[in-house]
């Protein structure tokens, strides 16, 4: 199985208890199907929030339900090499 991965600023707020966060920057690994496989979440005020195999989800959140692949977007433009994602996935460990 191969891996992508995509970055995608979302200029909205998340509209639950948590929406003092602010807007975010959302980082995926998926797999050959689109279906995420790590997730990485990080928001304006400091909040990151990470998913992925053991913690697939928790009080704020979860890795996402859907295919990148299935959306009605073209998410090819927001790709971005694996050491970014890594480099954020092992950041957001600390």
């Amino acid at each position: 199985m191969s891996s992508r991965f995509f970055r995608r600023r979302w200029d909205e707020t998340r509209g639950d208890e948590f929406d003092e966060w602010g807007h975010s920057v959302w980082y995926f690994e998926v797999g050959d199907d689109g279906w995420p496989i790590r997730q990485v979440e990080v928001y304006d005020a400091g909040p990151i929030l990470r998913y992925g195999a053991g913690h697939e989800e928790d009080r704020y959140g979860g890795l996402g339900q859907a295919s990148l692949y299935n959306l009605d977007e073209d998410w090819s433009r927001l790709e971005i090499a694996g050491v970014e994602f890594d480099r954020v996935w092992k950041s957001a460990a600390k």
